[in-house]
């Protein structure tokens, strides 16, 4: 069973950057997704991002679009998400998570189990 691992988070001022990486262990098919999911202090679990582990889609939801970047590191197994003009709405805990179908990242991760620990992101005013 592939496992991921969060990190890149920490504390930024409101018009930062971060860089967040998800580091896969085992084989993910090139057609399977990784998504990009925050949860904010008190609040669900939203989807923001996803890309096919292959690199060659990518999906945005509203909030993030022109902001936040997806990438894959080719030649290794890592996926990224680069958050440009960080807002203080930004701020919680970023998880990513691996899916066989690309699309079910946003419309069916509230049925996802076994959530890895996330990485902390804090964008302050």
């Amino acid at each position: 069973q592939v496992q991921l691992e969060e990190s890149g988070g920490g504390l930024v001022q409101a018009g930062g950057s971060l860089r967040l990486s998800c580091k896969a262990s085992g084989d993910i098919h090139p057609t399977y997704g990784v998504g990009w999911f925050r949860q904010a202090p008190g609040k669900e679990r939203i989807f923001l991002a996803a890309i096919t582990w292959s690199g060659g889609s990518t999906v945005y939801e509203d909030p993030v679009k022109g902001r936040f970047t997806c990438s894959k590191d080719n030649a290794g197994n890592t996926v990224y998400l680069q958050m440009n003009s960080l807002k203080p709405e930004d701020t919680g805990v970023y998880y990513c998570y691996v899916h066989p179908t690309f699309y079910a990242l946003a419309t069916r991760h509230h049925q996802f189990e076994n959530w890895g620990q996330g990485t902390q992101v804090i964008v302050s005013s």
